[in-house]
């Protein structure tokens, strides 16, 4: 009776895929995600945070880093994205905040949108904080972009103490900036 090559050839890939799933685990070690880096306390740097972006306003170039020294509060945002516009109060009302005790921004980051929408978005809902255009989502794939909106809350040297993949709320906002300040 002869015996089908099928079984011994499947047994040798799948033992070859374990083995390379065990290698794997292995070299990759500890998560460097921002999301678990910030999870463990670890306050990374804002990844990207020293690319120069032109300003929606038009007045030049502008970074995360200009801000470093203050609590910045970094949003990724779209006028197409229905999210940023139920949190927008939010972070108009953080920036208010901010500036009353010289304390730090918010700094909106558009992504993937038109600078005219992104303007009258603005407008709509009164916002004065300076916003950038991530031209091509550069800065937003450093940050690990999944989705808008994103917020990424910077203490004074630039570290990331909080953020949220999805719409803020003031709690989460009030709880992030207090841990920003208090992080100096």
């Amino acid at each position: 009776m002869k015996r089908s090559a099928v079984p011994s050839v499947a047994l040798i890939a799948a033992a070859a895929l374990v083995a390379l799933l065990v290698y794997g685990v292995a070299i990759k070690g500890s998560d460097t995600t921002l999301d678990d880096a910030v999870r463990k306390g670890r306050l990374p740097q804002a990844p990207g945070a020293t690319m120069k972006l032109p300003r929606l306003d038009g007045g030049g170039k502008a970074s995360i880093s200009d801000f470093r020294g203050k609590v910045v509060v970094v949003n990724v945002w779209a006028s197409w994205c229905g999210p940023c516009a139920d949190e927008a109060p939010v972070l108009q009302k953080a920036q208010k905040a901010l500036e009353a005790d010289g304390a730090g921004t918010v700094l909106g980051v558009t992504n993937n949108d038109f600078p005219n929408k992104s303007i009258a978005f603005e407008r709509k809902h009164g916002l004065t904080f300076p916003s950038v255009r991530d031209l091509g989502i550069k800065l937003y794939r450093k940050l690990g972009g999944t989705g808008v909106p994103e917020t990424f809350v910077l203490d004074a040297k630039g570290r990331i103490v909080a953020l949220s993949r999805g719409q803020v709320s003031e709690e989460f906002l009030t709880q992030a900036i207090a841990k920003a300040k208090a992080s100096t």
